[in-house]
């Protein structure tokens, strides 16, 4: 791409000083409280949902140091039974829901298309104000008793028999999802009417693409799980029969009901990642990426496809066998688009000029462990295998590969890909390196060991278990140990760069893209001169892209 917009200018052979950028313009606590601006609101999120991971990690740990032994000697069951819920309850509602959407979704959105904001600056702000309120709730449950249910929050126990605090965390999520619409709503608008001139659906970058398929699936699902966690309400405090068989309810509507929003939640999750690894691997192979219109529409197809398989979670909850069929059958089919993600991210790396640089490693690291989670859910799409394998720890290993091992490696890779272009400093890559690699290597060995558990007939959310499982248990806790570490580091690193990091300029990847154009951090309104459009995306010479 290519834009008429400068960084900086000459006067009389003197370079001019550069002007204030967004994060110089007013250092007052007022003006981050109410700022509009898209960027620092990119800020707010990412220490706002930083707290909340820590806050989930704790628990984590909590579970892992409780499954060291066979016996359930560091918990009574019921706090196990809160630990595992609040665990997550914090990683999966307030962590990964809004992780790269409301961070790097924010940042880059506007950048990316040559918008100077998001379409509706206020409800972005509002957006912010409205996830804190309601991980505040999530974080008073949590301190005043926590809740026991898990996180599906399944009736009629939520509804009827747990004496913890079903209604407070319930009332979190809740608001926490209006914010998740709010910025589903913002994105969809701004990509439709404040594309620059020249930015066509078919030049937008990939990510953009990504987004615009997140903020469907978050403006049509989010709404459904706001109205059963009202009927919940309901029915835990006035007794009305909705989802209690005792009361005349049907706990399998339950299931309906926050399944369609929950699966297509996944995709909340992992669809932005997918629009970051696009951005990396063409940048770090040097290549236009293989087949953009088939990467680009895949993503729209995940987000389709991902209010089609909801009950894939229901095959031993009671459904016909007829509808267990169809939805086992929809259930291989979404597999294709992510394929076609997959073999097209590969294809791009073919004969590329193959850059080795921290998120290049995340990237491969994602590629490996995002496969293997995807690969396992047709495991459990299979009705008969499926019928084994429900509620063991296969699932959880399953689910972590491809919310951790995809997902969270995802969100690593973009903070360290664009952190020059938010701060303006280069973090140092030595420690970097060893951070990818300490997660990866951590990461498997606390979650691989999980799957022989589940295959074995370990069941979840068990806090005591038979002695020929602790090696593996052990093998998972040491891991997790590791993990953590890798976790941590980023922290430390990113933070020290802030003082003593490098400038990094404003394109230090020598990426293509918009946000690439103007300067690191980029200034208040984003771009001196209107972008104009005039190239194809991830445009990169003919010698460039020889080898």
């Amino acid at each position: 791409m290519s834009a008429a917009a400068a960084s900086g200018h000459l006067v009389a052979g003197h370079e001019v000083m550069p002007e204030e950028n967004y994060l110089s313009v007013d250092h007052s606590l007022k003006s981050w409280l109410l700022t509009v601006d898209h960027k620092r609101i990119c800020i707010l999120y990412l220490l706002t949902i930083t707290f909340m991971f820590f806050i989930g990690g704790a628990f984590a740990t909590m579970v892992r140091l409780e499954l060291l032994t066979p016996a359930g000697d560091l918990m009574q069951s019921d706090t196990y039974n809160k630990a595992f819920t609040m665990h997550a309850v914090f990683m999966i509602f307030f962590f990964l829901v809004p992780s790269i959407p409301a961070t790097l979704g924010n940042f880059l959105l506007p950048l990316a298309i040559g918008a100077k904001d998001v379409a509706f600056p206020r409800l972005n702000l509002l957006s912010w104000y409205i996830f804190v309120i309601g991980a505040s709730f999530a974080v008073i449950a949590m301190i005043t008793g926590g809740v026991d249910t898990g996180w599906t929050l399944y009736t009629p126990f939520s509804t009827n028999y747990s004496n913890t605090n079903v209604m407070m965390t319930a009332v979190g999520i809740l608001i926490a999802g209006f914010s998740s619409i709010l910025t589903g709503l913002n994105f969809i608008v701004t990509i439709h009417r404040m594309r620059c001139p020249g930015m066509s659906w078919f030049r937008l970058p990939l990510f953009v693409w990504a987004t615009y398929a997140t903020s469907l699936i978050q403006v049509l699902g989010t709404p459904v799980l706001a109205i059963t966690l009202v009927l919940v309400a309901l029915e835990r405090g006035f007794h009305i029969g909705i989802f209690d068989p005792a009361l005349g309810g049907d706990p399998v509507l339950f299931q309906h009901m926050f399944w369609f929003y929950s699966h297509p939640a996944v995709y909340i999750m992992i669809l932005p990642g997918m629009g970051v690894i696009s951005e990396v691997i063409t940048c770090f192979s040097h290549k236009r990426i293989f087949g953009y219109k088939a990467v680009a529409f895949s993503s729209v197809a995940i987000a389709v496809f991902g209010f089609l398989v909801w009950a894939h979670h229901m095959f031993v909850a009671g459904i016909s066998l007829y509808a267990g069929l169809v939805f086992s059958f929809i259930s291989f089919l979404v597999a294709i688009p992510s394929a076609i993600k997959t073999f097209n991210w590969s294809a791009t790396l073919y004969k590329g000029s193959v850059r080795w640089d921290t998120p290049m490693l995340y990237v491969f690291g994602f590629l490996g462990l995002f496969t293997i989670g995807g690969l396992t859910g047709l495991f459990l799409a299979a009705l008969g295998l499926d019928i084994h394998l429900t509620d063991t720890y296969f699932v959880v290993a399953h689910f972590h590969y491809v919310m951790v091992g995809g997902m969270v490696l995802a969100y690593l890779c973009g903070i360290h890909y664009w952190w020059p272009k938010i701060t303006g400093k280069m973090y140092p890559e030595l420690p970097a390196k060893a951070a990818a690699i300490i997660v990866f290597l951590g990461f498997n060995l606390t979650f691989f060991p999980q799957f022989i558990l589940g295959y074995l007939g370990m069941p979840r959310r068990y806090h005591a278990y038979p002695a020929e499982w602790q090696v593996m248990n052990v093998l998972s806790s040491a891991g997790a140990s590791i993990l953590a570490i890798g976790f941590l580091l980023p922290m430390v690193y990113l933070v020290w760069s802030l003082k003593f990091g490098k400038v990094a300029g404003p394109n230090p990847w020598q990426a293509t893209g918009l946000e690439w154009e103007t300067s690191s951090p980029p200034p208040e309104h984003n771009f001196h001169e209107t972008p104009v459009v005039t190239t194809e995306p991830y445009h990169y010479g003919e010698k460039e892209r020889e080898i």
